[in-house]
Parts: structure tokens; sequence; C-alpha cells
């Protein structure tokens, strides 16, 4: 079946044997009875498994085309999962441009546990390769990266990876398994926030993890259930729930970001615009390859920092918010929210400067969202004129 339908009918017919509920019940347990003495149902405790979460995993596994998923509390549970997989004195090669919160937690936390991590621009494969050391235990890619969309070629990632005999694990959350299957390209381990995309909604926490392989699925299985930050049944259901539109809500997204990023291009409060869609993105090319599409995240530099607090102070339908994915837009700082705990010198030094805009481009329609940065942007270049900032 296409991917469009096995969202859909995610969960359909596994109630049969009971009431044929096609929406799959939310199972509120954390105790199952044995039918006799070592016997089991196959749930014996809800942390090592839960009917609801039980759907979602297998369904998230499907469409990754991976061996087993694994449903935790949040992203960055997941991320802590997937790292107790390895051990003190490991080194990894990590994308420059990345997410503040996984910065925060390899660099405050897991350093603090003896692991070391270098971050490495991955567009240039030989940049890689250089940074791999006899410690070394893993590549993680985030592609395309936040905020600044730049784009990693995974095959090139994962012909390095086999090389060294690393792991090849890929942060998937930007563009969710509808535009992009890492594990198709031969990654070994995909990972999400599902708080965004998959979930769709705003309105749920989640984290999910899939790997590929007997061996690596049964250590991620140990760790997930030893670890215990599993995700519990009513947010596993809003996270089916929410996955069952994901290939209707990922073409509106990608279609108005479209829209978007093309009218930001034009505007004079705009000196720069990043979107792999985008024909003249240095990344477009490689994007095309290796995904079937561009996602809704677009980020902008506005002309002088100055504009920032009266186009955010501006903006009536797109909100002032700390997340994406949502069918809500919503518009990010990420100097002072995701990246506020990437030390300033290094978040500038990457490209994450002051000017930097993120948006989450959501499915409202096109001209309501291009009439509400039109009007905030000049509201913005007129501060900025009056305060002595840019010039037109």
């Amino acid at each position: 079946m296409h991917i469009e339908t096995r969202l859909v009918q995610i969960g359909v017919g596994a109630e049969d044997r009971n009431t044929g509920a096609v929406s799959f019940p939310i199972y509120q347990a954390t105790a199952y009875r044995h039918p006799t003495l070592g016997e089991s149902t196959g749930f014996d405790y809800t942390r090592t498994a839960n009917p609801t979460r039980s759907v979602l995993e297998a369904a998230i596994a499907e469409v990754e085309n991976g061996d087993a998923g694994f449903a935790c509390a949040s992203g960055m549970a997941a991320i802590q999962t997937i790292m107790a997989l390895f051990s003190q004195g490991d080194h990894f090669i990590v994308s420059l441009d990345l997410y503040g919160g996984t910065y925060r937690l390899f660099e405050q936390v897991l350093t603090r546990y003896g692991l070391s991590f270098s971050y490495v621009d991955l567009r240039d494969p030989a940049q890689a390769e250089a940074a791999v050391r006899p410690e070394t235990k893993a590549i993680l890619v985030e592609t395309p990266t936040n905020p600044l969309m730049q784009v990693t070629d995974i095959r090139a990632m994962v012909a390095i990876a086999k090389k060294y005999n690393l792991l090849t694990i890929v942060d998937n959350t930007f563009m969710s398994p509808y535009f992009q299957r890492p594990l198709d390209l031969g990654a070994d381990l995909v990972f999400h926030s599902a708080t965004k995309y998959l979930g769709g909604h705003n309105d749920v926490l989640a984290g999910l993890i899939v790997t590929k392989g007997r061996e690596l699925s049964e250590k991620v299985k140990y760790l997930h259930n030893s670890i215990g930050a599993v995700l519990g049944p009513q947010d596993s259901w809003l996270l089916i729930r929410g996955m069952k539109t994901l290939a209707l809500r990922m073409e509106r997204h990608q279609e108005n970001a479209f829209r978007v990023a093309r009218f930001l291009r034009e505007h004079p409060a705009v000196t720069d615009v990043f979107y792999p869609g985008l024909a003249d993105h240095p990344d477009h090319e490689v994007q095309k390859r290796q995904a079937s599409g561009f996602s809704g995240m677009v980020s902008f530099r506005v002309r002088d920092a100055k504009q920032v607090a009266p186009f955010l102070r501006h903006l009536r339908i797109i909100s002032f918010a700390e997340s994406l994915g949502g069918v809500e837009s919503l518009c990010t700082y990420p100097a002072t929210q995701t990246h506020a705990d990437i030390p300033a010198e290094i978040r500038e030094k990457v490209g994450v400067c002051d000017r930097l805009i993120r948006l989450s481009v959501g499915v409202e329609h096109g001209d309501d969202l291009i009439a509400d940065l039109r009007q905030a942007l000049d509201a913005s270049l007129e501060a900025s004129l009056e305060a002595g900032g840019c010039t037109r």
C-alpha cells in the first residue's frame, strides 16, 4: 500500500478479536492478568509494553521501513535512550547546525558521563571523515538542520560510517517519514520529536525511535524498558490520531512553505531565506535525491536585529511560540528560544545570529499567512528606520 493508506489505516483491524473498534482503544492499564503460571498475554507491565503504544510503535516502524519502533515520553527522551547504547569514552560526529536542546543534552549532561562530541559541517563528507577518531562510535545527522535548513547527504554519511564501522543515526523530525526515510538510504537508526509533524496538532509531547537490524533493535528494546521514559497510552492514542492525517498535512505545509519562502525573498525587510525547496538553495539537489519533498520549515534573516521585536509584536495569525510541525503556523526566535543554551559565539559562528527567525508554516490559507507576514514585516521595517537601524 501507499504510505497515505498505511498512515490512515493505523490500528484499523487490530481490535477485531475483541470489539471491532475502528479507532484503536486507549488501554489505560498498568498491570495485566496472567492466564496461568508461566503464561502471558504479551502484556505484563505497561512500562514494558502497552497495547495502545504497541500499535503506535508498529506503525512508525512500518512507515519508516524499519524493524522495530519505540515510543518515548519526548524527543529528548528518545535521544537519551539512544545515547544509552554507548559507553564512557565514546566519541560522536554531529551536525554543526543543531537543535539547541540536543546540544544542551550532549554538552551539559552527557559529557559528564565521559562522552565527547565533534560538531562538523556534514555537508562536506571530507570534514566528516577527517573527524573520525579511534574512539568514534556514531555519526548523528540532523537533516535538514534546525534552524538553517542545511541538508546532509545521508548516503555519503552512511558510506563513511560503514568504512569505519560506525552507526548512522538520523534525526528525521523536520521531514517526517512521509517525505524522507533515512533507513532506506542505509541509516541504522532514525528518531523523531513526534511532538512536531507526526503529532501535528501542538497537543502531545512524544518521541519515536526506529531501528534497523535485529541486534540493534534488541539493544534499544532493552534500554527502552530499563530507562523507562516511555510514552503513556493517552499520548500514544493522540499520536496515532495525528499520524493518520500526516500525508494530507505535509502536502499543505509544503505548499504553503513554498509560497511563504517566495514571498519572503521579495520583501525589502528580508536579506536571506533558507528553504531547501527553492531551486537556488545550495543543497536543493541533495534534498531532491534523498527525499520526496521539502516540508514546511522556513527560516529567514531580517536586515537589522531591531526589526525582530516589532515583527513578532505585529503578527496576528502566526503565533510567536517555541515549537513546530502543528497545523497552526508558529514563529520562533532561535537566539532566545530553541538555541539559547548554545554559547553566543558558537551560535553566531554557525550562522544562528540575532537576525534569524524560524517559521513553522501551518495549514491555514496561504493568502492569509502572506498577508500577516507582509504587515508584520512592513511594521518592523518602519520601526527599524525610526530607531536608526537599516535603510531601505
